[in-house]
Formats: C-alpha cells, structure tokens, sequence
C-alpha cells in the first residue's frame, strides 16, 4: 500500500471514528420525554435491544459498540429512569449508569393509625407485594420515596426504621424525672398526646397534664382511648356512648388505671418529644375550646367552669 493509501485509510477512520463519537455523544434520539424501565440483573444488550424496540434509539448493536468504545465502565443500574427529549446515547447511558431513578412519595400523617397506613400503601399501585398491618406506633409519620416496583414490606422496614431511630434519639433527650420510664410507656403516650389535640403549640401542655395523671394515679379519661379498641383507629363517625364508656378492655382509660396496653396511633416526632420534655403545669383536666384547642384547669371547679363555657359554644352552633 502507497503512502498516499495509507493517508487516505487513515482519515478514512479517523472519520467513521468521528461520526460514530458524534452519534454516541451528540445525536438527539429521544423525541420526546419518555420513561424507561430496566429490570434487575439486565444486561447492557438487552437494555438497547428494548430502547431500539421502542424507538429511543436507531440500533440496539451500534449502542452497545459506542458504549464500549466510548462510555464509562460503571454498571447500568436497575430503576425507572426519566428521558428527556432531545437526550443522546451517551446521556442515556449515563443516566443508566447514574441510578438516578424516578422517585414517587406517600405521606403518612401524623397520627395516621396503623390501619389506615396499610391502606394506603396497599392502594399505592406502583409497590408490590402483600404486607400486613403493622404493629401500631411502630411508624414515624412522615413523606417517604419509592420507586416503581419496590416491595410495600420493605418500605414498611423503611418507615419502622425511622420511628426506632427517632425514639431512640428523642429518649436520649429526655428530661429527668418525666412521668414514663421505657420508651414503649414513652410512645404510649405520645400517642396520646398525637389524638388529643390538634395544635401544635399544644403538645407540650396536653403532655404535661396527662404527665401528672399518670404520676398521681387519676384515671386518663382520654377519649380516642375508648374509640380504639372499636375501630382500631380509623374515625367513629358518631358520638361515644356511655357503654363504651364504660367498657372494660387494655385500651379504656375511663375504665383503667394508668397507660393503655399499647398505642392507639403512631404519633408524630413532635409528639414524643413533648412527653419527653412535658409543660412544667399543675393542669389536671381539660376541655374543648372551640377552635381546636383547649381550655386547661388545675382544678374540678376551673374544669367544670370550662365546661359550661364549652357548652354554651356548642348550643350557639345548634349541637346541643
């Protein structure tokens, strides 16, 4: 071969090299945003084969070569991955590589019970697999990521992790001489706490005054207790009536002396914090305000006072 040949064969390559690194890095291949699934353990082949079935790309085998010659030596990551319009074959690529995946989210509220996060997770239609109520208290409400395809248990695990840790690090901050001595006592009432007032700046004082039931041995008499053991958290729809008032069961403290058997809710961080470092109050009862807060009293009179100023707000809007 002539020098001249070898010339031309050499920008000849230099050439086809050129527009196979122009096709890998700059051509735009996807038309329009797109999301795309790669299932665990697939291979980079398989992956182009479907991105070429799907028209994100114009051959499967070219891919696959560009990749090799120009991509990085990363792994492809199993996920659902979001593809932009205008996106080439190297940046899809790299975003396989990446693990950037497509994040969804479910918010479990404060004092969502048990019950009713099953449902919701359950009703999610992008996770998988069967999972069972869980334990009540044993979830920190809160908003938590998922992607398409992950199992309810192990989001489950997810949110059960975050209430353990919480726990942990709240009881670590405990102020001495409170009115629990484990943290199960400690979530026990928190749950409480969670149910009984819809305030915020209230935790604390509601924490404090069933502290100090629990210290002097009064009944808690706290409503949601009652309802309960009824329908297991989820909303009675109705007003309590005086036999499940004075039903007997683990969870009644109209009718039971000291804690219930277990939470009632799964009670917000906030909420465990407050019974972990309560009002300092000599408050005894409380009634409803009208606005979604209370009226605290140290005494029966005060309390009963209250009342009657309760009452009065109830026969102004006509439920009395």
């Amino acid at each position: 071969m002539t020098r001249g040949r070898l010339v031309v064969a050499g920008l000849v390559a230099a050439l086809a090299a050129l527009v196979l690194a122009w096709t890998f890095m700059g051509s735009a291949t996807v038309a329009k945003d797109t999301t795309f699934t790669i299932p665990a353990g697939a291979s980079v082949a398989s992956v182009a084969d479907e991105l070429e079935e799907q028209g994100l790309i114009s051959s499967a085998s070219g891919f696959v070569l560009q990749a090799r010659i120009f991509g990085s030596d990363k792994p492809i990551q199993a996920g659902e991955f979001q593809l932009t319009a205008g996106m080439s074959q190297r940046q899809i690529l790299e975003a396989f590589q990446s693990g950037d995946v497509i994040r969804r989210f479910v918010t479990i509220p404060e004092g969502m019970p048990s019950i009713l996060v099953w449902e919701r997770l359950m009703a999610e239609d992008l996770l998988t697999g069967e999972v069972a109520v869980p334990p009540e208290g044993s979830i920190l409400p809160n908003t938590y990521a998922f992607e398409r395809g992950q199992s309810r248990a192990s989001l489950v695990q997810q949110m059960q992790a975050a209430m353990d840790k919480a726990l942990a690090e709240e009881w670590a901050k405990r102020r001495p001489g409170i009115a629990v001595d484990t943290m199960r006592d400690a979530l026990v009432l928190a749950a409480i706490v969670e149910k009984e007032t819809g305030k915020a700046e209230e935790r604390r004082m509601v924490a404090g005054l069933y502290s100090n039931r629990v210290r002097t041995g009064m009944l808690l008499q706290a409503d949601p207790t009652i309802i309960y053991p009824i329908t297991k958290g989820k909303p009675l729809g109705r007003r309590i009536r005086q036999s499940e008032i004075a039903a007997v069961n683990g969870y009644n403290t109209y009718t039971r002396v000291g804690l219930p058997e277990g939470p009632i809710t799964n009670p917000g961080r906030d909420s465990i914090a407050a019974v972990l470092n309560p009002e300092n109050t000599s408050a005894l009862f409380m009634v409803a305000d009208g606005t979604g807060g209370h009226w605290f009293a140290d005494t029966l009179e005060q309390h009963n006072a209250n009342v009657g100023k309760w009452y009065a707000i109830r026969r102004e809007r006509g439920e009395m």
